[in-house]
């Protein structure tokens, strides 16, 4: 039987809840993302459509987004109101099939197959979700998730769109490379540069060969499959965390190595709480550094037993900051734990944390 694959996805998510609770904000520009602060460090995590009009997206300084509309309202992240509204809608998407999976706070495959009208199926979700939330959301109709996901984000915001397998290569065609799961800036720009491919036509019409030789015969055929369309990945409902990690970044830049070491003591603390809430143990530990200059350096250790003992991950974490040469101010720092071990039988759980990361001064 083949498969039908919904993807929704909320629009302009955290700045919608705040235009929706906060009535005089709609209509203007709105920025949330950090402390709320814009001339504090700190990315945009959510613009509103009014944001974006000038040239504001997600992941931009703050600063940066102050430039571009110093005019615009900037707010900081309230994450428990968000997660609220999260859930909500996902209690909605639930009600219509079990088949959901959670990528994030603001958006959800869900597997419709055998439903007579997808469409239809489509435009009630959309409708429950405005009623009960006030809020709008994107909904792609596709026959596997990379179609789906693909349609939701083609006539955003408000709206329901399908990709039939039989049109896949032309809708897919005119859209830029970076459309496709996987590809990012840096093979995005491998690919411009080695081959001349801009869109996912483009790609299209490279041979196998070609795209072998350059990225490996694993990797081409991944994205030949792509750029055609083909996902063969299946609803997860399921999802077990790989790692569990906090960061934050200073204000200002610090070259204090006991300011350093202070503030990995808090996020180990930190993270073997959240180790322990989710019952896991942990049995690598990894420290990120980030430099004033941005860039970035990791360096891990594996222990010889699983722990979530805050006192150990600590230690761990200071230890590891002599492999790094503290030559250069610092604007992050980050502790990380992975290869988990589950400490009890209970249930998986059906969807990813919110990432915890904070900004902060010290």
């Amino acid at each position: 039987m083949s498969r039908t694959i919904l993807h929704v996805d909320m629009d302009a998510f955290f700045a919608a809840i705040e235009q929706q609770r906060r009535p005089e904000l709609r209509g203007r520009p709105v920025v949330v993302g950090g402390s709320g602060d814009p001339r504090s460090r700190g990315v945009v995590s959510t613009a509103s459509y009014e944001a974006r009009a000038f040239g504001i997206h997600s992941g931009m300084p703050l600063r940066v987004a102050y430039r571009r509309c110093p005019h615009a309202v900037f707010l900081p992240v309230d994450i428990e109101t968000y997660a609220a509204y999260s859930e909500t809608i996902m209690a909605i998407l639930r009600e219509y099939t079990p088949l959901v999976e959670p990528l994030s706070l603001d958006e959800a495959f869900l597997d419709v197959s055998g439903h007579p009208d997808p469409r239809a199926l489509a435009e009630e979700i959309r409708t429950r979700i405005r009623q009960q939330t006030g809020l709008t959301a994107s909904i792609g109709i596709g026959p596997n998730k990379l179609l789906a996901k693909i349609a939701s984000g083609l006539r955003k915001p408000d709206a329901v769109t399908e990709i039939r397998a039989e049109e896949a290569e032309r809708v897919l065609a005119p859209l830029p490379v970076t459309a496709l799961w996987g590809v990012g800036p840096k093979t995005a720009a491998l690919l411009e540069r080695e081959l001349g491919v801009h869109t996912v036509g483009d790609l299209q019409r490279v041979s196998p060969q070609t795209l072998a030789e350059l990225l490996g015969p694993r990797r081409a055929e991944e994205l030949a499959r792509a750029s055609r369309g083909e996902d063969y990945s299946p609803v997860v409902t399921h999802w077990e965390p790989r790692s569990v990690g906090r960061e934050v970044t200073y204000q200002r830049d610090v070259r204090r190595r006991e300011i350093l070491e202070r503030t990995l003591g808090r996020l180990a603390e930190e993270v073997a709480a959240d180790l322990r809430s989710q019952g896991y143990r942990a049995r690598t530990v990894t420290v990120k550094i980030r430099y004033h200059d941005f860039r970035t350096h990791t360096r891990a250790l594996t222990l010889p037993q699983p722990t979530d003992d805050p006192e150990q991950i600590a230690a761990t974490a200071r230890g590891l900051l002599d492999r790094f040469t503290l030559d250069r101010p610092v604007r992050l720092v980050g502790v990380r734990t992975s290869g988990l071990v589950k400490q009890s039988a209970q249930s998986t759980r059906s969807a990813p944390s919110v990432p915890n990361s904070l900004n902060q001064s010290d």
